[in-house]
């Protein structure tokens, strides 16, 4: 029975890279690219979702981002004002972190630690942000679970991913890795990609409903990415905790 949602071999693709997180020409630029569109959007979910009127407030808002790489989300959201903290099992990745943060005088807080342990912390959160992680871990109901426990009663959880339909092998794995090279060779396995309806399933024991099911998609023709309702490859869920 797997009691960890670590999967070494999705671990270790991260361990040589971790030091190109804040490159945006390295090889994470394509989540350069679609940062500014991400961070939009989340904002406006929780942004309508707490009715928040007075950046001042967002102080009282605790928000965890797991899986948090270099912190290329973690910055904003810090930077909006939120109080944050961020997760990430890889060591590399929060050494990474963590020296960006330290050069700009962010003080965000970084652990090592994977989801299930980081549980047993006690710790709960108004926002849980979990970016392209979850086609990457090994056990996806207990890494899921472990979010929702995390999660206070009415906060929000927001989780992107990649839909594992044929559209999304040919763009996601052969545009983007083998033609466009927009992410390194073998990031991607096309079996741990998770459709929306395997979300739903895991969930639905669980007191947490659906807000918004939502595509991230790209303008060939303007070299843009854009929200969407096509959901076919890229994909936004999120949930209020009941």
């Amino acid at each position: 029975m797997i009691k960890t949602s670590i999967d070494e071999i999705e671990l270790n693709k991260f361990n040589k890279t971790a030091q190109e997180w804040w490159d945006p020409i390295g090889e994470f630029k394509m989540l350069h690219q679609i940062n500014p569109i991400r961070v939009d959007y989340i904002k406006s979910k929780i942004f309508s979702h707490f009715n928040i009127a007075d950046i001042s407030s967002l102080k009282h808002l605790n928000l965890l981002d797991v899986g948090c790489g270099g912190g290329l989300i973690t910055v904003p959201m810090h930077n909006m004002g939120f109080n944050v903290s961020a997760l990430d099992a890889n060591e590399h990745n929060i050494i990474a972190a963590k020296s960006y943060a330290n050069t700009n005088n962010f003080k965000i807080n970084f652990i090592n630690n994977t989801v299930e342990n980081h549980v047993d912390t006690g710790n709960k959160y108004n926002v849980i942000i979990c970016l392209e992680v979850i086609e990457h871990v090994a056990c996806l109901p207990l890494f899921l679970h472990s979010l929702y426990n995390m999660l206070n009663e009415g906060g929000i959880l927001i989780i992107s991913t990649i839909n594992r339909t044929v559209k999304s092998y040919l763009l996601a794995i052969i545009m983007a890795e083998y033609i466009l090279r927009w992410v390194p060779k073998k990031t991607h396995d096309y079996e741990k990609f998770v459709k929306p309806s395997e979300i739903f399933n895991i969930f639905k024991t669980s007191n947490i409903s659906l807000k918004e099911l939502k595509g991230l998609s790209f303008d060939l023709i303007n070299n843009s990415w854009f929200i969407s309702d096509d959901i076919d490859v890229n994909y936004f869920a999120t949930f209020i905790k009941n």
